[in-house]
């Protein structure tokens, strides 16, 4: 068997941020560049969903599909948030979603 994401087979990446204490306080001035790129993105088919983490607000998730995680990489190199110091770490993660219409390696039970 393959590894999983071995192939150009489209694959889940996670875009996790960790925000500035002062994050909400700054993002106005940005939120508007932001979410342009955000809905950008969206529209090329590229990122699933995104979204602040809330109670406490430090950070944020986004949901990439791709054939790589240099998607969500690039994109996370352009956010004016990452750019502007409103993030102060930013990871990608592999997703093995296994479960749901939009499953990229989806397993049923036997």
């Amino acid at each position: 068997m393959a590894a999983i994401g071995s192939d150009s087979s489209p694959m889940h990446y996670l875009l996790l941020y960790d925000t500035a204490p002062d994050y909400l306080e700054r993002r106005g001035a940005f939120r508007s560049e932001d979410l342009t790129l955000d809905w950008q993105a969206h529209a090329r088919g590229e990122l699933v969903l995104a979204g602040a983490l809330a109670d406490p607000v430090d950070g944020a998730v986004f949901l990439f599909q791709g054939s790589s995680p240099a998607t969500a990489e690039a994109f996370a190199a352009a956010d004016p948030y990452v750019r502007n110091g409103l993030v102060k770490s930013w990871r990608v993660r592999p997703w093995t979603t296994v479960v749901g219409a939009t499953a990229t390696t989806p397993i049923r039970p036997t």
